[in-house]
C-alpha cells in the first residue's frame, strides 16, 4: 500500500467536511512558518488563528501572549490536514510537497513572497490580506507604516551626513547590501559600514571586518536571544571585542531579522534612536 494513503485518506475527508463552509473570509487559519506567524499576527483576529509555527515562543520569534498556547504546524501535511484549517500561510519557502495534499484536500494556502527590503514587506501585507479577507485592515496598518517611514525621513534630514553603522551577529557574521539589515540601517538614515567596504549580502564569520570599518554606531543582534551555537566568534573575539568596547552599541531583538516583515520597522526605529543618543556624545 501507497504510504500516501493516510494522508489521500485524510485529505478527502476534510474535503468534503470543507464543502459545506459558507464563511466569507477563513476562520482557522493555521501559520507554517516563523515568517508567516509575523504577517498573521499583524493582520488576524486571533479567534480566527488555528495554530502557528512551531518556532513561535522561541527567542527568535515576536509571537504574542496570546498565541503561545495555540497548537503548533510546521510543512507537515499530515498535521496540518488534521487541524483542519481554512487557509494555511507558507513562508518564502512555499509548501513544498505538502501542496498537492492541501489541494486534494480543498485546504486553501497562500505563500509569502521572498525579499529583504521594504518593498516587499507591503506587498505581503497586500498579499496575506487579501487571502484572510483584511484587505482594509492591511491597508490601514499599511498607512500607519509609511507615516513611521517618512518620520524616520525627516529625522534623517537633521543629521547632517548619515552616520556610519555596522552590523554584528554573535557568530561574527555582518550584513552587506541586499539584506533586510541594509534596510534598516538605510531606512533609519544611516550608511551600511559593511556596504561601503564592499560587502554583499549575508556575510559569515570574519574578524577582519574589526578592522576595515569605523562605524559610529554598531548593531548587535542574537547576543542575549538568539539560537543556541558554539560558534559566537562575535562575542568572544578580541578584535570583535575592542569594536564593541569603543564604539556605541545597539542590541536589537533577534525577532526583527526572522524575516522581512512588520518588525523591520521598529528595528529602524531603535536604530534611529541609537543614531540620535551615539550623535549627543553620550
Amino acid at each position: 500500500m501507497s504510504s500516501d494513503m493516510p494522508l489521500k485518506a485524510a485529505a478527502c475527508l476534510w474535503a468534503c467536511a470543507s464543502a459545506v463552509s459558507a464563511a466569507d473570509g477563513p476562520s482557522r487559519i493555521v501559520s507554517a512558518d516563523l515568517c508567516a506567524d509575523a504577517y498573521v499576527f499583524a493582520l488576524a483576529d486571533r479567534e480566527a488563528v488555528a495554530a502557528v509555527s512551531w518556532q513561535a515562543g522561541q527567542t527568535v520569534s515576536g509571537a504574542p501572549e496570546w498565541a503561545l498556547d495555540l497548537p503548533r504546524a510546521s510543512d507537515d501535511a499530515e498535521r496540518l490536514i488534521a487541524l483542519q484549517p481554512d487557509l494555511v500561510v507558507f513562508g518564502p519557502a512555499g509548501a513544498g510537497d505538502t501542496a498537492r495534499f492541501l489541494d486534494r484536500a480543498g485546504i486553501a494556502r497562500v505563500n509569502l513572497q521572498w525579499g529583504e527590503d521594504w518593498d516587499t514587506v507591503t506587498a505581503n501585507l497586500r498579499l496575506i490580506g487579501a487571502a484572510i479577507d483584511e484587505a482594509e485592515r492591511a491597508e490601514a496598518l499599511m498607512t500607519e507604516l509609511e507615516a513611521r517611514r517618512q518620520h524616520l525621513a525627516m529625522r534623517a534630514a537633521e543629521h547632517g551626513r548619515p552616520p556610519s553603522v555596522f552590523y554584528l551577529s554573535v557568530t561574527g557574521g555582518a550584513a552587506g547590501t541586499d539584506t533586510l539589515v541594509d534596510e534598516a540601517i538605510r531606512m533609519a538614515g544611516g550608511r551600511n559600514a559593511a556596504a561601503e567596504a564592499g560587502a554583499r549580502g549575508w556575510l559569515a564569520a570574519n574578524a577582519a571586518w574589526a578592522f576595515r570599518v569605523d562605524p559610529d554606531l554598531v548593531i548587535t543582534s542574537y547576543f542575549v536571544d538568539g539560537y543556541a551555537t558554539r560558534n559566537n566568534t562575535g562575542a568572544r573575539h578580541s578584535a570583535f571585542q575592542r569594536l564593541l568596547q569603543d564604539t556605541p552599541r545597539i542590541d536589537i531583538p533577534a525577532s526583527a531579522w526572522s524575516c522581512a516583515g512588520p518588525a523591520l520597522m521598529d528595528a529602524a526605529e531603535q536604530i534611529a534612536d541609537a543614531i540620535d543618543y551615539a550623535g549627543q556624545g553620550t
